[in-house]
């Protein structure tokens, strides 16, 4: 199955587009909330805690990978646009040479030097060896993380979104039952939950592999095509680098305020991580329309019908921000059951500021919402280095707050962290847009040249 997106309701596309992906999206956050949930009832808060420590670590390295192979699917999409089968199948074969071979060199960096980053961010002792145990074995099977999401992402490019969300509902249930198996009844601890998540991560990867290769002659690579080829692998690099990057450094100042939570003990950080924990959840719906816009933005382009692009954007931010203002209802009232998902036993005080962590940012859902339409149209659209620029604009907010906020104010200060975050990233992305489109809607040759 294909989906042009170049004609018909713009609103009908997106959100027949999206609903698959926000599903995915669901299903791809259990992996994560079966590792804590599971971890935190049958380990214990101190395993959850080691488990939460290894966030912003583990968003700053796999987030270059999964930005990269995100940056890689839009090419593809823009030659869909295009009609131009030929350059699709060039694309996603010096995708996999790129991708593949950047997964490799960073599992092995990442494995080798991951004790000595978690003592540098000033992971608390009684939690340290916890961490370490968890995060060696992500970093170790990032190639599996790769395969998933660089074939998920080919997929999308062409309007497909239901096959992934297929074998990602299968990889989670075998995930959770892993966790199960290897926390509950192996007694693996942390570790365990890591090889269960990395697991199914390859499972639905190469089943993702299998469906394109078998099914989709617009996508088989043929003889000369498996060819690397210089000019595509610039620019794959070209749209991939900045995306992967904008990832890492944004989460650079997710690292420096974890470093700063570090400092006020293991309850803290296990506050912040029931918190975010949640508060992830709730942002699927976002990271969907951001997914949905990086497509819709790509193939309009190529079809050179900016005027969709802007449409698109219009109806996205109606609709959404609808949802940001139930989930601000929603936490409301029924924050305090879901944060008690990680957190058990008498641990009333980390229940409490983990709430507090959780109404705070979802006040802020507006701002985040804007980010993720702007950043992946811009993206979609061949501004990538927009984008990255507005990950370091991320990076100071969270930076100031690490180090002007957390010391006087503490535990108060720190979730005031990613607010400040989101309002300067937008202090750049929302007039990017705007310019980006005046641009390409006055001088149509640069359309022209972003698609081309």
């Amino acid at each position: 199955m294909v989906r042009d997106m170049t004609h018909g309701s713009p609103l009908k596309l997106i959100f027949g587009f999206w609903l698959p992906l926000l599903l995915g999206n669901l299903f791809q956050q259990v992996y994560n909330v079966a590792d804590s949930v599971i971890v935190g009832r049958f380990v214990g808060v101190k395993a959850f805690a080691g488990v939460s420590a290894t966030g912003a670590l583990n968003f700053m390295i796999i987030g270059l990978l999964l930005g990269m192979c995100s940056g890689c699917a839009i090419p593809v999409a823009q030659a869909f646009g295009e009609n131009d089968p030929r350059k699709m199948r060039r694309y996603f074969a010096n995708a996999i040479y790129l991708c593949g071979g950047l997964s490799i060199v960073m599992s092995v960096a990442t494995a080798l030097g991951a004790r000595g980053v978690l003592r540098l961010i000033g992971t608390p002792e009684d939690i340290l060896d916890e961490a370490y145990s968890y995060i060696v074995i992500i970093f170790a099977g990032m190639s599996a993380t790769m395969l998933y999401n660089l074939g998920s992402g080919v997929l999308r490019a062409v309007g497909n979104t239901r096959t992934p969300l297929f074998f990602l509902v299968m990889a989670c249930v075998i995930n959770v039952v892993l966790d199960l198996l290897f926390v509950a009844v192996l007694h693996m601890g942390v570790a365990g939950a890591a090889v269960a998540t990395i697991s199914a991560q390859l499972l639905s990867g190469l089943l993702c592999m299998w469906v394109i290769f078998r099914r989709y002659d617009v996508l088989r690579i043929r003889g000369s095509e498996w060819t690397p080829d210089p000019e595509c692998l610039k620019t794959l690099a070209g749209m991939g680098l900045p995306m992967g990057l904008q990832f890492s450094i944004t989460a650079i100042g997710s690292l420096i305020l974890q470093t700063a939570v570090n400092g006020l003990g293991s309850d803290a950080v296990a506050a912040i991580g029931a918190g975010g924990k949640v508060y992830t959840l709730f942002c699927c719906p976002f990271e969907a329309i951001g997914a949905t816009m990086a497509t819709w933005a790509g193939q309009n382009l190529g079809a050179r019908r900016v005027d969709r692009v802007r449409a698109g954007v219009r109806n996205c931010l109606m609709v959404m921000t609808v949802y940001a203002l139930a989930a601000l209802l929603l936490v409301r009232f029924c924050g305090e059951p879901l944060v008690r998902l990680f957190i058990t036993g008498d641990n009333d005080m980390i229940v409490l500021n983990a709430l507090k962590h959780l109404r705070m940012v979802v006040r802020f859902f507006i701002p985040l919402l804007c980010i993720f339409v702007f950043r992946n149209c811009l993206q979609g659209l061949g501004f990538s280095r927009i984008a990255m620029f507005a990950g370091l604009f991320e990076m100071i907010g969270r930076t100031f707050v690490a180090f002007a906020l957390v010391g006087p104010m503490g535990f108060d200060g720190a979730i005031l962290a990613n607010p400040a975050a989101w309002i300067m990233a937008n202090l750049l992305l929302i007039p990017a847009y705007f310019h980006a489109i005046h641009t390409l809607e006055r001088v149509p040759e640069r359309a022209l040249a972003k698609a081309a």
